[in-house]
Formats: structure tokens, sequence, C-alpha cells
């Protein structure tokens, strides 16, 4: 196996839990699944920026050059869901307290109401 599919393989099992959890009925799987996809994006963005190994970001004569722009992205969207979750949880939590549930939707299954 190479490490090419090992990475793609995990993206993917990440992805999937992720997509899970966004489809599940109460609020605090949602906002896991929302985060799980935020960190499966970040590492098929840092991913396809490839691993320089000993390469300066500054460009020299005749070297090879990472590519510090993967980097910055991640960094960004890093920061930006680390905010974006916060303020979701803020949402689910004010949800609750209106609603009385913590359901998507607002409403209790038919098997609690029983």
């Amino acid at each position: 196996m190479t490490m090419e599919f090992l990475v793609a393989t995990g993206i993917g099992w990440v992805t999937a839990c992720g997509i899970y959890l966004l489809l599940r009925g109460r609020t605090f799987p949602v906002v896991i699944g929302l985060t799980l996809l935020g960190y499966a994006v970040n590492v098929f963005i840092f991913a396809m920026g490839r691993l320089w190994s000993a390469a300066p970001p500054i460009l020299t004569e005749g070297s090879a050059v990472a590519d510090p722009l993967p980097q910055a992205l991640v960094l960004t969207a890093i920061v930006i869901g680390f905010a974006t979750t916060g303020f979701v949880i803020e949402m689910a939590l004010r949800s609750r307290h209106e609603n009385g549930s913590d359901h998507v939707d607002g409403h209790p299954d038919k098997a609690e109401q029983a």
C-alpha cells in the first residue's frame, strides 16, 4: 500500500463519518459532522500541496521551492472553522432553549412522544 492510498482512504473515511453525522436528527452530532467535514477538507487541501522535504518557501537560485499557499489556506480554514463551530454550537444551544428539544427540526421523535 502506498502512502497516497492511505491518506486518500483516511480522508474518505473522515468524510463519510462527517456526512453520516450530518444526517442525524440531533444537533450535537450535526455539529460534530460539520467539524469532521472541515477536518477532511483541510487534510485534502494540505495533501494536494505535496510534501517538500528540505525545500525553502523562499525563491533561491536553482533549488526546489515549497509552495506555502496550501499551508496558508489550511491555517486560515482552521481559524474560520473554529469560529464557525462556535457559532453553530451557540445556535444549537439557543434552539434547544427556545424549542425545548435538541432535534434539528425542533420536533421530537415519535418514539419519544409515546
